[in-house]
């Protein structure tokens, strides 16, 4: 298949250009079994038995996407020309097998979601001159972290001139969703410190005194339970306090963040460089949603969605890896199209890296992936 019809395949589907050929081997794509027959005016029916193609690279913007490898089963589609422009307006296959995926470019925040912030903060600002809780708009619904209601893992911290610290070693477990303080640890020479939360934020408890790693813009927060002291203005913490990972998760992404350093005290700035982190969690079954995907996590019994983590130095970035990635019911909208799937499995590595000028980007690995029942179709707002 020539590498012009391969560019307009991939307009046609995603609204992206294919990148230059750069050998041979590059954009290559082929068909078995095609049929095609007219249904109405501007209108066709498109049955492909097999569809695969190699070596492909598509952009859009500064996001670049590299396939190593795409098969398509049973794929059959409706092809609209509209404006004397052919399009592909809805389709369905068994199943399609991707490998040696690589999708990167910068980390920034969509559009769609810095609007989503700025109206849940000028809401929050609203509701609080008139005396009244926020009324979140319905966007802010969209996000749930269900898996990590029922995590189970640890989390291990190295930090090499901690300053008030020391060389210290942090572990923090975490059980049935849950951090709790009073069985997180921080160790180095001399008398341990202790981690907590209080009305405050995050803190460590050190010889020399307590330290905020990081600073909550307001109090109560959902997923939070405070220390508490032993008795009446007693300076003795009896209980550290206690996070519950899906509520708190979700309640930090509603508020909105302007960036990722927001609410980090200097200090804690100064030891992300100094940090290097490892761990592994086994992320729960349930459902998974941010705005405009959506998917139902399960297999955990089995070992499927366990998350490790990385890095030398959190300040240079973190590497995250799944190897068996199992979802059901997965969802997505972009721009509009919607797709939709029944399964997926696949092994995922995430890399986010951060250069000199602390801009931040990310790379994404896809190995053996299988995605059973694909479909495509056009999306329209509910409220259209």
């Amino acid at each position: 298949m020539t590498v012009s019809l391969a560019a307009s395949l991939a307009h046609l589907l995603l609204g992206s250009e294919l990148g230059p050929s750069g050998s041979a081997a590059r954009n290559r794509c082929s068909f078995e079994g095609i049929s095609w027959e007219p249904r109405q005016e501007g209108v066709l029916e498109v049955g492909i038995r097999e569809f695969e193609a190699t070596a492909l690279r598509l952009a859009s913007g500064a996001l670049v996407l590299e396939i190593g490898r795409v098969a398509v089963h049973q794929l059959a589609g409706q092809v609209r020309t509209e404006a004397g422009i052919p399009r592909l307006s809805a389709a369905q296959a068994v199943e399609a097998e991707l490998s040696g995926v690589t999708l990167q470019g910068p980390l920034v925040m969509p559009p769609h979601l810095l609007a989503m912030w700025e109206a849940l903060r000028e809401a929050g600002r609203a509701a609080s001159s008139a005396g009244a809780a926020p009324a979140l708009p319905i966007a802010a619904n969209a996000w749930c972290l269900g898996p990590l209601g029922e995590a189970e893992g640890t989390i291990r911290g190295q930090i090499t001139d901690a300053h008030l610290l020391f060389d210290a070693e942090v572990t923090v477990p975490i059980r049935q969703g849950q951090v709790d303080f009073n069985d997180a640890t921080v160790e180095h020479v001399g008398p341990d410190s202790r981690m907590g939360v209080s009305r405050l934020g995050l803190y460590v408890d050190a010889p020399n005194g307590r330290s905020y790693l990081y600073q909550f813009a307001s109090a109560p927060l959902a997923g939070v339970e405070f220390e508490r002291r032993g008795a009446l203005l007693s300076p003795w913490v009896s209980e550290r306090g206690k996070l519950h990972l899906q509520d708190f998760a979700e309640a930090m992404l509603r508020q909105g963040v302007d960036g990722g350093s927001q609410g980090l005290t200097q200090q804690a700035r100064l030891l992300l460089g100094r940090t290097a982190l490892s761990g592994k969690v086994q992320l729960g079954d349930g459902r998974m949603a941010v705005p405009g995907m959506q998917a139902h996590m399960e297999g955990s019994g089995q070992g499927a969605n366990a998350v490790g983590l990385r890095s030398e130095a959190l300040d240079d970035g973190l590497t995250v890896e799944m190897a068996s990635l199992s979802v059901r019911d997965a969802a997505a909208t972009w721009r509009d199209l919607r797709l939709s799937c029944d399964t997926i499995t696949a092994r995922l590595k995430l890399q986010i890296l951060i250069d000199e000028g602390a801009r931040m980007r990310f790379v994404l690995h896809i190995e053996d992936c299988k995605i059973a029942g694909p479909r495509l179709g056009l999306h329209r707002p509910e409220s259209a």
